[in-house]
């Protein structure tokens, strides 16, 4: 799945292309994703410029004059700049028609959304639960010690809580808590400040690091140019079970948590 890294990668890939343009046409060859696509869609877009886009959380938000129109990958999806007239794919599910480009929206397993939030996006179901993007400086220790209060709740579990922090995925979580020595079954309410400022500034380092080299790809993420990102090339523990830990090379070994594969090292992370 795409997490943050691999959206605000994409974010930035398409931005330079369509920022100041304005859409033509919507061709849509498959309305049915996670929701259907409503259907007066390219009513609110059409002969709209594109103004900037934003991201929150693993959402990309494209902002009219009219409104918002948000973007979520799914399991699967890929945001592509095209030149007009590509041809098409078999997941090639939308189009957005620019002035001088398209923008492909593809999506294999069809997991993704695209909706319309008209002038108040913040405000909907999706957006208004949302916590603190991790990269902000309103993502401290001290925030999440004090939302962990007396939770017995695993803290890999707690940080991928959307309402406590945006965007960290079972990937970057298990690579920040690692970093930070955390083991992630210990309580997220048995955690002091101390280490909660380790675990928030490993989990800022490893995102922008992440971003910096184009996000993750494990099977189908691929950035807004269609290349492949490159942080697993180094990744410290994620997917590495039976490995020796890269600090006291001791035997990483893995467990399930809430149906997500951890894997951590036995001896570093306590």
């Amino acid at each position: 799945m795409p997490e943050l890294p691999e959206v605000e990668t994409s974010r930035r890939g398409i931005s330079p292309h369509i920022i100041g343009s304005h859409i033509i046409d919507v061709i849509i060859r498959q309305p049915q994703l996670r929701w259907k696509i409503p259907t007066d869609l390219l009513s609110h877009i059409q002969s709209r410029q594109l103004l900037s886009i934003d991201r929150r959380a693993k959402y990309l938000l494209l902002n009219f004059e009219s409104g918002t129109l948000l973007i979520h990958l799914g399991m699967s999806g890929n945001l592509r700049i095209c030149p007009l007239q590509s041809s098409v794919e078999k997941h090639d599910h939308v189009d957005f028609i620019f002035d001088n480009c398209l923008l492909r929206y593809t999506d294999p397993r069809r997991f993704g959304a695209i909706l319309w939030l008209g002038l108040t996006p913040h405000d909907s179901k999706l957006l208004s639960h949302l916590g603190p993007e991790p990269l902000s400086d309103a993502f401290t220790g001290e925030h999440l010690f004090k939302l962990a209060g007396k939770r017995k709740i695993p803290v890999k579990q707690f940080i991928m809580d959307q309402k406590i922090v945006t965007g960290v995925g079972n990937i970057y979580a298990t690579e920040a808590l690692f970093m930070a020595g955390i083991s992630p079954i210990r309580a997220a309410g048995n955690i002091s400040t101390k280490r909660y400022n380790r675990l928030a500034e490993e989990i800022k380092v490893i995102l922008t690091e992440a971003i910096k080299q184009g996000g993750t790809t494990l099977k189908d993420f691929v950035g807004g140019d269609g290349k492949p990102g490159y942080f697993q090339q180094t990744l410290h523990i994620y997917g590495k079970t039976g490995s020796h830990c890269p600090k006291c090379k001791v035997a990483l070994k893995s467990l399930k948590l809430a149906s997500r594969n951890s894997v951590y090292c036995p001896k570093c992370q306590k």
